[in-house]
């Protein structure tokens, strides 16, 4: 490992940035360095505008993808290696503001029944029924389910926040099953060798597979039974604040896109073609 690396990933650290964001933006300088077989901090201004350039019109990243490895280079040049002029030479990237997929009940009980697996099936069920984020979902141990309140209680989640979540009684028959059959000893969702979690991108897989052999088309990511979660929540009559902290979104604003996505809400509306 370089020096330069070595600075970059202690400035993250000092700052408290999350496992996840330290790899992405490592990973992003470590490209650009690859892209022209040279240090980084030797690079000018317009070698790095050329290769955000290439990645968005010759690699076509997605847009999530090139706002990840802007806000990497962005950190180096500004923290690390402290040339601000280079980090006010690469654009800002606007937020895009897109609605959530969101699946109806019917297709998510598809992809369950599609799950063979006993572990697998566990793992997306217990996503949707808590609303949790794949790299909360992993992480969880039998320690954190609280049956006698009937809550799953989430450590260090996004933006290193603890919150209570909702524990399903329909989750705790399934539950029993998978224990007895797989015997999980520190972590609910334990990788091959029983002592790290299932990482995130297998998880990923599990609900993609199960996704295709469903037969459904929409919701391209895990994260898509999280949305659900909150949206199938508010068509039920649940607040909007009591869903906010099932979440843990710091904002309401964050919490309020899904009145966008229910089906109440848009069902109660008249297009002017039908009206008389």
């Amino acid at each position: 490992m370089t020096e330069l690396r070595q600075k970059m990933i202690r400035d993250m650290q000092l700052r408290r940035f999350a496992p996840r964001t330290q790899q992405s933006y490592v990973a992003a300088v470590a490209g650009l360095a690859k892209y022209y077989r040279r240090a980084p901090d030797t690079l000018s201004r317009e070698e790095v505008q050329n290769y955000l350039l290439y990645l968005e019109h010759a690699r076509k990243l997605s847009w999530s993808s090139c706002n990840v490895v802007v806000c990497g280079l962005r950190f180096f040049y500004d923290i690390t290696v402290q040339d601000h002029a280079m980090g006010l030479a690469i654009p800002p990237r606007k937020n895009q503001r897109r609605l959530p997929e969101v699946l109806c009940r019917e297709n998510v009980e598809r992809i369950f029944t599609c799950t063979d697996n006993p572990k697998h099936r566990l793992l997306l069920m217990t996503t949707y029924s808590a609303g949790l984020r794949v790299s909360e979902v992993v992480r969880l141990k039998h320690e954190h389910l609280d049956v006698s309140r009937m809550t799953i209680r989430v450590e260090q989640g996004k933006g290193n926040k603890d919150r209570y979540t909702i524990l399903s009684r329909r989750l705790l028959g399934e539950l029993e099953g998978y224990t007895k059959l797989y015997h999980p000893r520190i972590w609910l969702f334990p990788s091959v060798d029983q002592n790290t979690p299932l990482t995130i991108s297998t998880a990923q897989k599990i609900y993609t597979t199960a996704r295709l052999k469903a037969g459904i088309p929409q919701g391209k990511g895990i994260h898509t039974l999280r949305h659900c979660f909150a949206t199938h929540l508010l068509e039920e009559g649940v607040d909007l604040r009591t869903i906010q902290e099932l979440l843990g979104h710091r904002h309401i604003s964050t919490t309020a896109r899904y009145l966008h996505l229910t089906r109440a809400g848009l069902a109660s509306v008249r297009s002017p073609l039908d009206r008389g």
